[in-house]
């Protein structure tokens, strides 16, 4: 659904109303707010580079005018910056919020040099994920992953048959319910991939043959606007494209890896993140059973290191 938006609101004017009517409503959307971030949600992205006020207006979608006004206000509270030919940047007090910021999210920080010793041990990607509610989010990213999907921000629902490794370790009541959310025709070897993957510390995805870039298109579109029915058989459809994890005795001289994912917990035990290495590639079955051990190495590391 579109919101609808008046004309003086199209025209970056500001819409008032009557104050005694006005009460507060988590469903309305600040549209000069949503401008302000997307302005600086841009910047952000080009840390490095100055962005002339065209470039700017082009793709943050906002008006010359609002995209003036909003950065000669960010520029005089020193948010952003303007050089001598009229472009703009991040500020120093932008990147100052940004360093307190971090305080709140220690995980990460304990993580980064983990992920990039990690990387360089084993000479392929790795990613932190962490568990957001009932959603995976890609946090900290290092290397160039073959995969599209994989990148920070990105949000991946905590359901069968992926992020096993969230779930092996989850009370017994949270695994019937994960369970029961799978297709039905695999709920059985879920259920021992969930075991195997508490006996030997990590899980590992594969996919069947090349169904990457259709699996890729077919993640993405489920993530439009659609209906729940239609996203139901697109989640049935990506469920049959993948082979679930490796049982024992299922190794053999060559094997399809995508990822290795190993837990990291908190203080009480709980799977809080993972550690994802990326491969993408066919391993031996020494292979498969080194790049676990690596990946769930880095992974305890992280946790015994977090407060």
């Amino acid at each position: 659904m579109t919101p609808t938006i008046s004309r003086a609101e199209s025209a970056g004017q500001e819409v008032t109303s009557d104050p005694a009517s006005a009460e507060p409503d988590s469903s309305v959307v600040s549209a000069p707010t949503q401008r302000v971030v997307k302005v600086l949600e841009l910047l952000s992205r080009h840390a490095t580079e100055r962005l002339t006020l065209a470039r700017i207006v082009r793709e943050a979608g906002i008006s010359r005018a609002t995209a003036h006004a909003v950065l000669t206000q960010l520029t005089a509270d020193g948010w952003t910056v303007r050089d001598g030919d009229g472009c703009y940047g991040i500020g120093l007090r932008l990147l100052t919020v940004a360093r307190r910021a971090e305080a709140a999210f220690p995980l990460r920080r304990t993580a980064a040099p983990v992920l990039r010793a990690l990387s360089d041990q084993v000479s392929a990607p790795v990613f932190l994920a962490e568990r957001d509610g009932v959603n995976i989010v890609v946090t900290e990213l290092v290397g160039d992953p073959s995969a599209t999907w994989i990148r920070p921000g990105r949000r991946l629902p905590l359901a069968p048959p992926v992020c096993r490794e969230f779930v092996a370790w989850a009370p017994e009541s949270e695994q019937r319910a994960w369970l029961a959310s799978a297709d039905s025709t695999h709920r059985e070897r879920l259920a021992h991939v969930l075991t195997e993957i508490r006996a030997r510390g990590y899980s590992v995805e594969r996919l069947v043959d090349d169904s990457t870039p259709m699996l890729e298109a077919l993640a993405a579109l489920r993530d439009t606007p659609i209906t729940a029915a239609l996203r139901a058989q697109l989640g049935s459809v990506i469920t049959e494209l993948i082979t679930i994890d490796y049982l024992p005795g299922e190794l053999g001289p060559d094997n399809a890896v995508l990822t290795v994912a190993a837990p990291i917990r908190d203080t009480t035990g709980a799977v809080i993140a993972s550690v994802v290495t990326c491969p993408d590639t066919r391993l031996t079955a020494a292979q498969v059973t080194a790049l676990g051990a690596a990946t769930t190495a880095a992974a305890d590391q992280i946790t015994s290191s977090t407060p």
